[in-house]
């Protein structure tokens, strides 16, 4: 609690005049949109500032707390600080279940303050194992291999009025929560998808309006999601993590009387057999509406027919609060086209390449059998699920039979733009058929757009992919037998993920996971969570994503606390490196996956690669020793940056002796090593970096401007270019229109990212290898250029607090521009050329500053403050 007085506060707010000007317009709890059920007894507080007046800076805040019932329970008084993001909680901690209000207010360097922001709620879950009271129970009678959806439900009597009421919750598998015969909450597939032997989260649900005094009903749905669900490659594995879907619930009463009660999962409660008789992530759902139970999850309801439940060991040391957003249905997308295929089959086009699955509204007789295959593409005029191996995507729905009915599958999602429909009765209505987007619900923060039609639709492609891949944990792909978070693909999109949508709490919630399933070694697997058979050797640029990941967080969020609790994780896996490459210093063996999926990799042989695995091994080494030297630094552990930096350094001398040569020829002479060795700082020689520059320009070049790398080239070569001078190769490389390149799959009518540069090839027949996906991130990692380089929008300190801006013209756009909704406000950043003339426009947010580099001036820099400024003057597009 705060020992500042209220009688200090008010001399204080009198002597700041109330300023017309400034406003607070948000204010939120660590990385959380929603802080109800928050997992941490000491929040960091955030707010946004928004100042009509140019040059604004904040100079003080003042933050008060109150209780449930308005009471002032701390204020800090007059704080003189420049900071608004992530600041420490600066009352006492939270205790499990308690409930706080926060107003901020602030004032700038002319003593002008704000209002009092409106109150903004922070709650706290069960922050300890003793807080539950609940048993985990799983249905007495499930059979071990039925993999069957169940029901569970407990009937229960209130005595009075109810004040306030919250239900705690949580599942081995996935569950749907019911209340007095009402879905609880909007989210789908929860509690998600964790590592959940070490974590396993659970959901907190104000549901004081679905209680009533008398009888209650409380419910769920089981399933076997990612817990007991098949996952992996072909067959795949089952029971992963257990062989027993189980509940957790405990709900919370408190009465106007402010006594309390607890209803918890326990032998009390009842399970039968639910109308889902198959469920499974891959192949689909299969629900039999004959079986429904209508009103199982109402007081009038019995239950005499049902079984027993049985309780379950689970160790609640594991339950957290989520850090980041649930899994919610984002969006409904109507059909663009209902066809019939060359083989007599009705075919359903979307128009989009989408992550979800269908709401169908049908009537029809008792028994009949509706069936929807989904796929992302078409061969030959018909639906094209061969690049699903073994994935059946496919769900059927058997009819009541009584009257229209509605129905969407829970407990899976599927990758498509098209869909196949079997059985329907009579002809399918596209007012009756809906595509139902799903992904995890995060805050959309990025936007881009240029003159250029094709690399608009490049990066709302790039944007169609994130949403696809980020349900619950940043996948691979969201179609076939896969569908698992490659920390290899995340480690190349990071930087663009987090200027397009807010995605540190759900990036922090996988890094956690990562950290829990390191080996003791220090070796991280291939995917997180880690669900493979075998052995996984450790491998560069998979692995780093320990190292890079929570570095490219800190750089765009300011989030030095990332680095805090990754800091053992990310040391483990240098030090491994370090093991492994000794007194050379360079890591020259083992098992790599390598510059993965370069273009002239055999549909069979996606890792045969131009650049030699061991160059990148040993310059991804150096990196990651680089940015954990630097990340010791920033949290003070000033021994480790020594070490970690001249560990970097004896990397960087030895892969010069080994792999340059004196006038800078990196060995593979591929474009992938001199943009690696470029960007990584591994020529720090100014002769050979030039001379290395201007190779790698004459390798792009020679390849005719058509991409020459895989994963781990791709995300750096413009940079690269950029890097030296080479501006015009790299708007070149952009702008490509033929296979391979970033525009290719855009004029074959692409609107995801594909995984291969020919996913399709140009007859339109699909890539014979086995492994093609048209929903894979991992190459739109050329976003985050676009922003920085052709918009020009840059952090140039962490969290955005400071930026560069300075647009680069070229490959023939007429304007290009840029918005991000930083930590401090909106930032933006546009130009366009008409009649001779470049107008600049930025907009930098209030307690922020900017340097500008205006383009054909260069040579000039510019420092604004916040506040909006544009510059026109007569500009020249430079020619090829």
């Amino acid at each position: 609690m705060s020992e500042f007085s209220q009688t200090q506060t008010s001399q204080e707010a009198n002597s700041h005049p109330l300023s017309s000007h400034l406003s607070i317009t948000a204010i939120h709890f660590e990385h959380l949109r929603d802080a109800l059920g928050i997992g941490t007894e000491q929040p960091r507080i955030s707010w946004i500032t928004t100042a009509s007046v140019t040059g604004w800076q904040q100079a003080g805040y003042e933050i008060e707390a109150y209780d449930p019932a308005g009471q002032v329970i701390g204020q800090t008084g007059h704080i003189t600080s420049t900071q608004s993001v992530l600041l420490p909680w600066p009352f006492a901690p939270l205790t499990s279940r308690a409930r706080v209000s926060i107003r901020v207010r602030v004032w700038g360097e002319n003593n002008e303050a704000s209002d009092w922001s409106p109150l903004t709620t922070v709650e706290a879950g069960l922050l300890h194992a003793e807080d539950w009271s609940a048993q985990f129970v799983t249905p007495e009678k499930e059979e071990d291999t039925s993999h069957v959806s169940s029901l569970v439900r407990r009937s229960f009597k209130l005595r009075g009025a109810i004040a306030q009421a919250r239900l705690y919750i949580s599942a081995l598998g996935v569950y749907e929560a019911w209340l007095n015969g009402a879905v609880v909450g909007d989210h789908v597939l929860a509690p998600g998808w964790t590592s959940y032997r070490h974590r396993l989260r659970y959901q907190t649900f104000d549901v004081t309006n679905l209680l009533q005094e008398g009888d209650n009903t409380l419910g769920a749905i089981l399933g076997d999601g990612w817990y007991r669900g098949r996952l992996g490659f072909g067959g795949g594995q089952q029971n992963i993590y257990g062989e027993h879907v189980a509940l957790l619930a405990q709900l919370e009463v408190i009465y106007t009387d402010g006594s309390s009660e607890r209803i918890i999962s326990d032998e009390n409660w009842r399970s039968a057999a639910s109308p889902i008789i198959a469920s499974n992530i891959y192949d689909g759902e299969t629900y039999d509406a004959r079986l429904e139970l209508a009103g199982w999850s109402e007081a009038d309801f019995h239950d005499q027919g049902w079984s027993n439940v049985r309780p379950l060991d689970w160790d609640f040391n594991t339950l957290i609060a989520p850090s980041g957003p649930p899994i919610r249905r984002i969006e409904l997308i109507s059909p663009v086209a209902i066809t019939t295929t060359p083989s007599g089959r009705t075919l359903i086009d979307f128009g989009q390449n989408l992550v979800g699955r269908l709401r169908i509204t049908v009537q029809g007789e008792r028994g009949q059998t509706i069936t929807l295959r989904h796929a992302e593409v078409l061969e030959n005029g018909e639906l094209c699920t061969r690049p699903l191996r073994a994935a059946k995507a496919t769900d059927h729905y058997i009819l009541h039979g009584t009257g229209s009915e509605v129905w969407e599958p829970r407990f899976t999602f599927h990758g498509f733009r098209y869909a196949e429909v079997e059985g329907w009765p009579g002809t399918p209505d596209p007012d009756a058929i809906r595509a139902v987007v799903c992904h995890s619900d995060l805050e959309r923060t990025g936007w881009f757009e240029c003159s250029d039609p094709l690399i608009n639709q490049l990066h709302a492609n790039i944007v169609w992919s994130m949403r696809g891949n980020f349900l619950d944990v940043p996948t691979d792909c969201p179609q076939r037998d896969e569908r698992l978070g490659w920390t290899g693909d995340i480690q190349i999109f990071a930087p663009t993920a987090c200027f397009l949508y807010a995605s540190a709490g759900f990036l922090s919630s996988w890094l956690a996971d990562l950290a829990a399933e390191q080996s003791p070694d220090g070796n991280v697997p291939f995917v997180i969570p880690n669900v493979l058979e075998g052995q996984n050797p450790p491998a560069t640029a998979w692995g780093d994503a320990t190292v890079i990941v929570p570095w490219v967080l800190y750089q765009r969020y300011g989030d030095s606390d990332i680095l805090t609790r990754q800091f053992a994780s990310m040391r483990a896996w240098v030090d491994l490196l370090a093991r492994i490459s000794g007194e050379k210093y360079l890591w020259d063996y083992g098992f790599q996956f390598g510059d993965w999926l370069d273009p002239i990799a055999p549909p069979d042989n996606p890792g045969a690669a131009r650049t030699s695995p061991y160059v990148i091994a040993t310059i991804y080494f150096a990196h990651s020793a680089e940015l954990l030297g630097r990340a010791a630094g920033i949290i003070g552990r000033t021994e480790e940056e020594a070490h970690y930096l001249g560990l970097a350094d004896h990397v960087r001398t030895a892969f010069a002796r080994e792999y340059v040569t004196p006038n800078g020829r990196v060995i593979s002479d591929s474009t992938t090593a001199y943009a690696l060795a470029l960007q990584f700082g591994l020529l720090p020689d100014a002769e050979q970096r030039q001379h290395a520059g201007e190779r790698l320009a004459e390798v792009v070049r020679k390849d005719q401007y058509r991409i020459s790398t895989g994963f781990v080239g791709t995300p750096l070569v413009c940079d690269a270019l950029c890097s030296v001078g080479a501006y015009d190769d790299a708007f070149k490389l952009l702008t490509q229109r033929e296979c391979p390149s970033w525009l290719y799959p855009v004029t074959m009518g692409a609107t995801t990212i594909w995984e291969r540069w020919d996913s399709m090839l140009p007859d339109g027949s699909i890539n014979p290898g086995e492994m093609t996906s048209f929903n894979h991130y991992a190459l739109g990692a050329i976003a985050d250029w676009l922003h920085r380089t052709v918009a020009g929008l840059e952090p140039a300190a962490p969290g955005y607090r400071q930026l560069t801006i300075a647009p680069h013209p070229g490959g023939g756009l007429t304007y290009a521009r840029a918005r991000h909704q930083t930590p401090y406000g909106m930032a933006a950043s546009s130009w366009q050329i008409q009649d001779g003339q470049i107008e600049i426009s930025v907009e930098v947010p209030a307690s922020t500053s900017a340097t500008v580099i205006l383009p054909g001036k260069q040579a000039e820099t510019i420092q604004v403050a916040s506040g909006t400024h544009r510059w026109t003057y007569p500009y020249q597009p430079a020619t090829s």
